[in-house]
Formats: C-alpha cells, structure tokens, sequence
C-alpha cells in the first residue's frame, strides 16, 4: 500500500507491505521505491516490507538543494519512529547504502541486520568527486541525456544486451527524477563521511553484496573494506544492479540473511 507522511513539511512517498520481522529498503541514485517490487513481492508473506522513495526521487518531494546522507536517513528514522517500529533490516542499494549505513552508525540499538547492496563504506574519492562535479554538468544542460547515457553504464557490459527491456524501463523512471533532485543527490553524495567503523559492529549482521563488474565501484575497495571483519560477503558475476542482473541468487542470499537476524 503506498502511502505518505510529511518530513519537516516535505511530502515523503512510501509503501508499507506484509507482516513480521521489518525490512526496509532504501533505493540508489535514480532510482525509486518500485525497485524492490519484485523482492517485496516474494517477501511481503512472511515480512513487513517498507521502501521509502528519498527526496526528490519518485513522489517524494525535493528538500533542498543538497540532500545529505545524514538527512535522509534522519527522514527514514522520522518514518519507521511514526510508525512505531523499533528493529529492523535495512537494505540498501548503491546510495542507499549509504543512507542506511548513517542510520546505522547513530542508531545501531535499532538494527537487526545490514545489507549493502553494491553500495560502499569509504567516502568519494578526490577523483570521483571530480567525476560528481561533471555529472552536476551534465545534468545542469541536459537532464534526460544524462540519464539515458547513465543508466546502461550500471549494468555489466554484457548484461547491455541481455536486459535491455529493464535498461530501457528504469530508464524511463528515471527519467521522471527532478533535476533539482538529481544534483542535491550527486551533492549528498559527494560529501558523505566515511563510515567503514560500521562494518566493524560485531553486534549487527551484515551482508555485502557486490558485482564483479560494477563499474561504478572498485572490486578491489570493496573486498578490502571488508577484511578483518565478520562481514559476509557475496559476489556475483554482473554489474551494479544486482537486484536484476542476479535476482534469483539475490533473493535466495536475502532469504538466508534475513533468517540470521534476530
């Protein structure tokens, strides 16, 4: 069911499915709450299944001209306070990874279990901040090409072909992203701290889910952050869209996660 309630008088879009153990899912860059439908759907008989649409993404409503990391998972816990929920999983793609690694840090008493999926905990690199400052560029003169060049780039070279069906859907939703909501985002994100003490709760749960062919993250970067800790990592073959490029495996590895979590 998808509902709306209003943070600091910004009108927040999100779906509320299922019962049991709560699991919240937090969408990337571009993207929008009806990313996880297909993962809610087969989950949503057996768990409460929350997915928020972050600012200015979907019919969310713009904040300001930057949205932070530390806002919108300041947004996220107004919601899941709201409506009374005290545990929960997080799972969050790409960015929002990111957010769901902020609401960790200051409310790991609430945290059940973490899933970053294709998501990083180092901050921006001096190079791809300069490569954030472009992309702010770019969509300054062009927001539609933007996103129609951007899209394809998330999925593994060869995965190009094989989905262009769901390359060509996502784009079209992407597409409906504001631009003010596209560059307070690449914004955010280009100034998120660095939150790799995260990874080191050993009271917490957590998965890394991570694609040999991203080119949006370094492989390497990702299997480093994770050394000397008891994060369970999986990887697949395919690029940073894990949820399409592998949403068979990926939901058996959810299933699996989610039974660890107590």
């Amino acid at each position: 069911m998808i509902r709306e309630f209003k943070y600091k008088g910004t009108k927040i879009s999100y779906s509320d499915e299922g019962t049991g153990k709560v699991l919240v899912y937090i969408h990337g860059f571009l993207e929008e709450k009806s990313m996880w439908t297909s993962l809610i759907t087969n989950f949503k008989s057996k768990y409460r299944c929350i997915s928020i649409d972050l600012f200015g993404h979907g019919a969310s409503e713009n904040f300001g001209y930057i949205h932070t990391m530390e806002e919108q998972a300041s947004m996220i816990k107004s919601l899941l306070d709201r409506l009374k929920l005290r545990r929960y999983v997080l799972i969050g793609h790409s960015m929002g990874g990111y957010i769901a690694l902020e609401l960790t840090k200051k409310h790991p008493e609430n945290i059940r279990g973490l899933i970053l999926q294709n998501s990083t905990a180092y901050p921006d690199s001096d190079e791809k901040i300069l490569n954030r400052n472009r992309a702010i560029t770019a969509v300054k003169e062009n927001p539609t090409l933007f996103v129609k060049l951007a899209i394809p780039m998330l999925f593994s070279e060869k995965n190009r072909t094989i989905y262009q069906k769901e390359i060509k859907a996502v784009t079209s939703k992407a597409i409906n992203t504001s631009t003010q909501g596209i560059i307070a985002a690449l914004e955010g994100m280009k100034i998120r701290k660095n939150n790799i003490e995260v990874l080191s709760n050993p009271e917490i749960p957590k998965l890394m889910v991570i694609g040999k062919e991203d080119t949006v993250l370094d492989f390497n970067s990702l299997i480093a952050q994770t050394s000397e800790t008891d994060v369970e990592v999986k990887i697949f073959d395919g690029g940073h869209m894990s949820h399409i490029e592998n949403r068979a495996e990926l939901e058996l590895i959810y299933t699996n996660f989610f039974n660890t979590c107590r």
